[in-house]
């Protein structure tokens, strides 16, 4: 690997986290595959909507978005620490700071599932259309997600990596985690494409990242006895 960790032992933790975070990028870059097969499922899932003939209203427009995001982000989540073996994860512990690690972690998948949300939202608005009214407001939404989703998803990789049937656990363990920030998502979202008149939806942004907040503080607290098991 083309970044040396071994430096990382020499430096503060602003420059750990800053050389965590490029590695994360680096094999990204030279495992191509992942991603383009993230990209290629949100690109199939679009076409399929536009190939269904399904008349796409708000209401239809707003769920289909929503399963597209949540089914992307946890294919683009798992591999955090699945795709590690025990022996990188050792060579790891023996370097850097646990919270470090998940920070980094965290950030880089955040900005992945960015990057993806923003193309199923540009791709699928092409092919159904864009019913969304606040603007915004939706891309703050977006923003919102891509941060929870990847607060859950990364912590929840993290535990399922030590099964065996890694990702079939992962989707199990996330359903009751991401539940509650799957439902504030569709009600805000909801009031960005003018589906509910609701003048008090600043509660509903305090709630979600109130709940983004709870669960990057178990993150933080939790990970490090998961991953020195």
């Amino acid at each position: 690997m083309s970044v040396n960790l071994r430096l990382v032992m020499n430096t503060n933790f602003a420059n750990q986290f800053l050389t965590l975070l490029r590695k994360e990028f680096v094999i990204e870059f030279r495992q191509r595959y992942a991603i383009s097969g993230i990209v290629l499922y949100v690109i199939s899932m679009v076409f399929v909507v536009y190939a269904s003939s399904i008349k796409v209203g708000p209401k239809e427009w707003n769920v289909f978005f929503w399963l597209i995001v949540l089914f992307a982000g946890i294919n683009a989540v798992v591999k955090s620490f699945v795709q590690e073996s025990g022996a990188r994860q050792l060579y790891y512990y023996q370097l850097v700071e646990p919270s470090m690690l998940i920070s980094a972690k965290i950030v880089y998948n955040t900005i992945l599932l960015m990057a993806l949300t923003l193309l199923a939202y540009g791709s699928y608005s092409v092919v159904a259309g864009n019913p969304v009214k606040d603007t915004g407001l939706f891309l703050l939404v977006l923003f919102l997600a891509s941060l929870g989703f990847s607060i859950a998803f990364t912590f929840l990789s993290s535990i399922a990596a030590k099964a065996s049937n890694s990702a079939t656990l992962m989707a199990i363990l996330s359903f009751p985690v991401i539940l509650p920030v799957l439902l504030t998502l569709l009600r805000l979202s909801s009031v960005s494409l003018r589906l509910l008149q609701d003048t008090a939806y600043r509660k509903d942004i305090i709630n979600l990242v109130a709940i983004d907040v709870i669960l990057v503080a178990l993150a933080y607290i939790l990970f490090p006895f998961v991953w020195r098991d």
